[in-house]
C-alpha cells in the first residue's frame, strides 16, 4: 500500500485516518492495541502522529489488513521478531514507491 501524506513533522489523527482510508476511531484503537504507536498530545489534548508513527501504522496496517493477521497475531509479530519484521516492510515500501514511479512513467508515455 502507497501511503501519500506529504512531508511534515506531525500529522493530525484525520489526515493519518484519510492517508490509509480508514476511520479515526481505528487509529486511536490500534494507539491503544499497539505500544510502538506513541502520538504526541498538544495542549488541547489533540493527537500529534510523527513520521515513525506514520511507518509503525504502515507496518500494522500491512499484517493486518494486507496480510490477515489478528490483532494479536500482528503483536505476536512485532514482539517476535520487529527488526525482521520492519526490514521486510521497508523492503515491500521500496517495491511500492519504484512501481508507482514505473506506473507514472508508463502513464506519460
Amino acid at each position: 500500500m502507497h501511503i501519500d501524506l506529504p512531508e511534515k513533522r506531525y500529522y493530525k489523527i484525520g489526515e493519518v485516518a484519510k492517508a490509509f482510508n480508514v476511520n479515526t476511531s481505528l487509529i486511536r484503537f490500534w494507539e491503544k492495541e499497539f505500544d510502538i504507536i506513541k502520538p504526541k498530545k498538544n495542549a488541547k489534548g489533540n493527537r500529534l502522529f510523527t513520521q515513525e508513527d506514520i511507518k509503525n501504522f504502515k507496518l500494522i496496517f500491512s499484517l493486518v489488513k494486507e496480510r490477515g493477521f489478528t490483532l494479536e497475531g500482528a503483536k505476536q509479530k512485532l514482539k517476535q521478531n520487529p527488526e525482521s519484521t520492519i526490514h521486510n516492510q521497508d523492503i515491500i515500501n521500496r517495491l511500492e514507491s519504484v512501481k508507482a514511479e514505473l506506473i507514472k512513467i508508463k502513464n506519460q508515455l
